[in-house]
């Protein structure tokens, strides 16, 4: 911690106060301590006395945005069938933001987990390198990791994307509304790349005034939905990019009496999708597999396989209900 306070000019209460989660710390210092740990490669161990550098926990940290949704729970599911098999647990942690994040990375770290597991919050991971290097093997989930180089289980946003407009192509849609969260978002970025080259497929001028991002939680896609429908040429159809966005859409053209006027394919299944009045076509991804499948790799890592890292990129699929296979309004 001395050489840690030295480093940034500050006090090594202020480091331990950082280290211990207490507050009296800014905001701008506490960047600036996680940002030094980060480059000077220190970790707090909690676990070191009466343990030997070579014994191993049988824990694996698991680090994930929001610890409450479907995609978590599912997640964890496959992580730990994996984990009981190879004797170790679980230790799930949420991060939320991207400093956040870092914090509760190296607090895993300090508890001498095996292996770690994330689900990036933030766009920088170079401050894992130490820990890297100290022989942890890190897997990415969902998203790739930026300044390291580590292994990444994904989704195939792209290919569902394309099928999920290919889909609603077929059914002779032209004007193909888009809702979704933030652009920046990995899984966003490559959801709208693969709606682009379906419609580029057919030789269908992408409109950019149909789509509407930045609609994360379901009340905003309801509204982004209701402003689309007011256009003076509204869609046809609605390509939702995840499942909050469906929701909303959903209840959108329920408030409109159009429900079964509007084709709807969203990315990302849930529980009450078929009990939508129409059950609600989906581009479904199994959550477990990736989960399993990045366990795996980690186990892999940890017995001594070494090759380079690399993407493992899992299919997705249509699940054909209902609102999708609308047609085209007659005029």
């Amino acid at each position: 911690m001395k050489d840690v306070a030295a480093h940034v000019g500050t006090s090594i209460k202020s480091v331990s106060r950082v280290l211990n989660g207490e507050e009296g710390v800014s905001e701008a210092t506490k960047e600036r301590i996680l940002k030094a740990m980060a480059e000077l490669g220190f970790r707090r161990n909690d676990l070191a006395r009466g343990l030997r550098q070579s014994d191993r926990t049988r824990t694996i940290g698991l680090a994930i945005p929001q610890a409450d949704t479907r995609f978590h729970d599912s997640l964890v599911h496959g992580i730990d069938e994996i984990a009981r098999q190879q004797g170790s647990l679980v230790l799930t942690a949420s991060s939320g933001t991207a400093a956040r994040e870092r914090e509760t990375l190296m607090a895993l770290c300090s508890r001498r987990v095996d292996g770690l597991i994330v689900v990036p919050a933030g766009e920088e991971h170079a401050f894992l390198r130490p820990e890297q290097q100290a022989g942890v093997p890190i897997v990415f989930v969902d998203r790739p990791p930026h300044g390291i180089a580590a292994d990444a289980v994904l989704t195939d946003h792209a290919g569902g994307a394309r099928d999920a407009t290919a889909h609603l192509l077929r059914q002779g849609h032209r004007r193909i509304g888009v809702i979704g969260a933030d652009a920046r978002i990995f899984s966003v970025g490559e959801r709208i790349s693969g709606h682009r080259e379906a419609l580029r497929a057919e030789k269908v001028p992408y409109q950019r005034e149909l789509t509407r991002l930045g609609a994360e939680p379901s009340r905003e896609a309801m509204a982004a939905c209701l402003e689309l429908m007011r256009l003076e040429r509204p869609p046809t159809a609605l390509f939702t990019l995840n499942n909050q966005c469906t929701i909303g859409a959903a209840r959108a053209l329920r408030s409109l009496g159009k429900s079964r006027e509007i084709a709807l394919v969203g990315f990302d299944d849930f529980e009450t999708a078929d009990l939508i009045d129409p059950p609600v076509t989906v581009i479904s991804h199994d959550i477990e597999e990736i989960g399993r499948t990045a366990a795996r790799l980690m186990f892999e890592r940890m017995a001594g396989h070494s090759p380079a890292p690399g993407r493992t990129v899992l299919p997705t699929r249509l699940v054909v209900r209902g609102s999708g296979e609308i047609p085209v309004p007659e005029q």
